[in-house]
This record gives structure tokens, C-alpha cells and sequence, in this order.
């Protein structure tokens, strides 16, 4: 079982900041940006490249779940970056599907 599914299933403790019946939002405890939240869904996706057709409306659900606490924590009014990364050379470090919110700050750009 990965990592994000064992906090899924509480088995390892997370700083849940929102959740719903189809994902969770946490900190991530290595963060990027001053706020760095991850969204995930609770069924586990590999990543984006694994995603199915079927999988469209779970992945809508990442978005606005991402949205929700993107404004729940205040990134809104200034802005905020959602990123999704796919594979080891993208800087996928955890195979469970996943968005970064990150804020609080501003981003350069290009990002990497």
C-alpha cells in the first residue's frame, strides 16, 4: 500500500486541513511554497498518465477540492499554483495521483 493511502486509511497521520467523500486535502510536510497543500483522491490512481475516461469526474473532484481549500487558507485573492507532476523525472516522489496547491507567495515561472 503507498504512503497516500495509508493516510487515507489513517494509518499514517496527516494535517487534514478538508475532506470529502471522494478526496483528501493535507499539508505537505515538506513544503515548497509557505503553503503547500496536497489534494489526493481517496481511491488510488498511480498517476495522471494511468488515469481512465471513467476516472474524468475524480479528477474534476481533485480540481475544485483544490480550489475549496486554495480559498479556505486565504491563496485566493492573491493566486495560487496547481501543479500535477507524472513520473520520476517530473519530481513524482509518491505514485498516487496528487495536486500541489502552492501559494503565499509569488512563484517564479518557468518552474523548474
Amino acid at each position: 500500500m503507498c504512503l497516500f493511502c495509508k493516510i487515507v486509511n489513517r494509518e499514517i497521520k496527516a494535517d487534514v486541513v478538508r475532506e470529502n467523500e471522494h478526496a483528501l486535502a493535507f499539508r505537505d510536510i515538506h513544503p515548497a511554497a509557505p503553503t503547500h497543500l496536497l489534494v489526493i483522491p481517496k481511491r488510488h490512481i498511480a498517476a495522471i498518465h494511468d488515469a481512465t475516461a471513467e476516472d474524468a469526474a475524480l479528477l474534476g473532484q481533485l480540481m475544485l477540492l483544490a480550489r475549496d481549500v486554495a480559498e479556505e487558507v486565504g491563496l485566493a485573492e492573491n493566486g495560487y499554483r496547481l501543479v500535477v507532476n507524472n513520473g520520476r523525472d517530473a519530481g513524482q516522489s509518491v505514485f498516487h495521483i496528487h495536486v500541489h496547491v502552492l501559494g503565499g507567495r509569488a512563484l517564479a515561472w518557468p518552474p523548474g
